[in-house]
């Protein structure tokens, strides 16, 4: 059955959808031998030879699926190679470095909770705006901003030419000299935390990602990783499914400067039932033999 070869890329856990778009338009992906830089063209999976970059991809259904949660320390580049050889954060993963790819961004000085995949339908979910799963951060900030300032960041600033979706704000303490602020993106733009206070001027000294969604994990020291466990993975497609038919929220973006704030975990968006449903039969098939790899199955944590 012929698919966009974008959503096959994905699938392979090459890389996102959209980034699977950059690489056709990149002349990167070819199919029986022919290069594809058409948007829109359709291979089959099953039956078509597709190469990103010269290597023959999986065709889904044949690849262990690994799901990682990384405490990601400051001086590691979010990114699965480099040309100036600085330290990767897929360097960390041990064996699975050369199977999985980075949900998403944290720059080279921010730390802090980072996933890694090779499911092109999970990071599609987790990193694509449209599906809406907040990311919570802690900032610190030089100086003290005044409330007007922080509800103009928390309602949208313009930002490269675009303007930042509403974000919760919310003041954790704060010296004569600096202010902690916990902030929930519910997008991931680059270095966007870091611009919108640099747009009010106030910069940020420190930045670390403490929640993904649901997920927060306390006891990850920096530099470690484990496995989402079954469970974890299941939630976060059966989440996705459960609010692709709610329409989004209009108050979101609210800020306040008490300690009132919504939870990290209430995800919004829109992702399409098929592919939830089919992913969390996917996850149910997995392996249950206590978090070890399996050829078949996918790779989890103990659950």
């Amino acid at each position: 059955m012929e698919e966009r070869l974008q959503k096959i890329i994905a699938a392979a856990g090459i890389a996102s959808r959209r980034k699977a778009e950059e690489l056709i338009q990149a002349g990167a992906v070819a199919v029986n031998g022919k290069v594809v830089t058409e948007l829109g063209t359709k291979a089959d999976p099953d039956n078509d030879h597709i190469k990103v970059r010269g290597k023959l991809i999986n065709p889904r259904g044949q690849q262990e699926k690994v799901y990682i949660l990384l405490n990601k320390p400051i001086g590691y580049l979010t990114s699965r190679s480099d040309p100036q050889k600085r330290q990767l954060v897929t360097d960390l993963v041990g064996p699975y470095a050369a199977k999985v790819h980075p949900v998403g961004r944290l720059d080279l000085n921010t730390e802090g909770l980072i996933l890694l995949t090779n499911d092109g339908e999970f990071t599609n979910l987790i990193a694509h705006a449209s599906h809406n799963v907040p990311k919570v951060y802690e900032a610190k900030v030089k100086g003290k901003p005044s409330e007007w300032q922080i509800n103009k960041l928390a309602r949208g600033v313009e930002i490269d030419g675009v303007k930042t979706a509403p974000a919760q704000i919310r003041l954790m303490e704060e010296t004569e000299t600096n202010a902690w602020y916990e902030v929930t993106l519910h997008e991931g733009r680059n270095q966007q935390i870091r611009k919108m206070f640099d747009s009010i001027g106030h910069s940020v000294v420190k930045l670390r990602r403490i929640a993904i969604g649901f997920l927060k994990e306390e006891k990850i020291k920096p530099g470690e990783f484990r496995f989402l466990r079954e469970t974890e993975v299941k939630r976060f497609f059966r989440l996705g499914s459960q609010v692709a038919a709610k329409p989004a929220s209009k108050s979101a973006g609210r800020p306040t400067r008490k300690l009132a704030s919504k939870p990290a975990d209430a995800l919004a968006g829109k992702s399409a039932k098929k592919t939830a449903n089919r992913a969390v039969k996917r996850a149910a098939a997995g392996n249950r033999d206590g978090g070890r790899a399996s050829s078949k199955g996918n790779r989890f944590d103990k659950a």
